[in-house]
């Protein structure tokens, strides 16, 4: 959460529910990555304004969260 900059109006119930929004979509986006590289389909994304493919032997899994 290195880039969200935490206004001190927030509650710490909303910081909280914020942290675990972000939580899930890592994960969201780790389980995508998982199956995707298992099932053998490239991964499009957008890197300095251009459409990259990634093609499964290149996709890089992110370390689960503790």
């Amino acid at each position: 959460m290195e880039n969200f900059k935490v206004s001190p109006s927030i509650s710490a119930e909303r910081l909280a529910l914020i942290r675990r929004t972000e939580s899930a979509m890592r994960q969201c986006g780790r389980d995508v990555l998982i199956r995707h590289k298992r099932d053998g389909f490239p991964v499009v994304g957008f890197e300095d304004g251009k459409v990259v493919i990634t093609q499964p032997e290149d996709i890089v899994i992110p370390p689960e969260e503790e």
